[in-house]
């Protein structure tokens, strides 16, 4: 068995920090490595103690979220409240950074960004990252990598379809199958 890559294994990290997001809007997970070693993680959510979305719904004026803290932002707070130097850091975030969230990892000298998914990707977050000399990275996490028994699974599924078809099930019955395989094995663990 191969084993996943670094970029792969942060993302990863990123990905399940997500799930612990109580916005409704979009779940966003932040993960700050320095030398290769996890120095803070955070997720978007309300603040410690106080009403959550997924509770009472979000607080959106001027169409965003004001109750939520941005994932970026938890990730580098906790930076600051436990005093762990985010100087030259890297940043694994699941979806590209908004301006806010820029101006704070460039004011935290981290010196790479890595996101896995397109959101909203402003012009200006881009040229600052460009200006302050920090390289952006694409990192699309491969899902299937995670899962140690999906070629198990995709094989499984493919004889069954295959007995299917030998037992003489309709065509278009089969298809349907097929396509439904197809799209279980091709989306993302992930989403949002």
């Amino acid at each position: 068995m191969q084993r996943i890559s670094w970029d792969q294994y942060f993302m990863a990290q990123s990905h399940l920090l997500a799930l612990r997001s109580t916005c409704t809007r979009l779940m966003v997970g932040a993960t700050i490595v320095r030398e290769k070693r996890i120095i803070a993680g955070g997720y978007n959510g309300s603040v410690s103690g106080g009403a959550h979305c997924i509770d009472d719904g979000c607080y959106v004026v001027d169409n965003h979220c004001i109750r939520t803290i941005h994932a970026e932002v938890n990730a580098l707070l906790q930076c600051a409240k436990f005093g762990v130097p985010t100087e030259g850091s890297e940043v694994y975030v699941t979806h590209f950074p908004c301006v806010h969230c820029s101006k704070a990892i460039i004011q935290a000298g981290i010196k790479r960004v890595y996101y896995a998914k397109d959101y909203k990707n402003h012009p200006y977050a881009e040229e600052m990252f460009r200006e302050a000399g920090i390289e952006v990275v694409q990192v699309e996490l491969d899902e299937m990598s995670l899962d140690h028994l999906h070629l198990e699974k995709m094989t499984f599924t493919a004889d069954l379809l295959d007995k299917l078809d030998k037992a003489g099930l309709e065509e278009e019955e089969l298809r349907q199958l097929r396509d439904q395989a197809n799209t279980l094995f091709t989306q993302n663990f992930f989403k949002g």
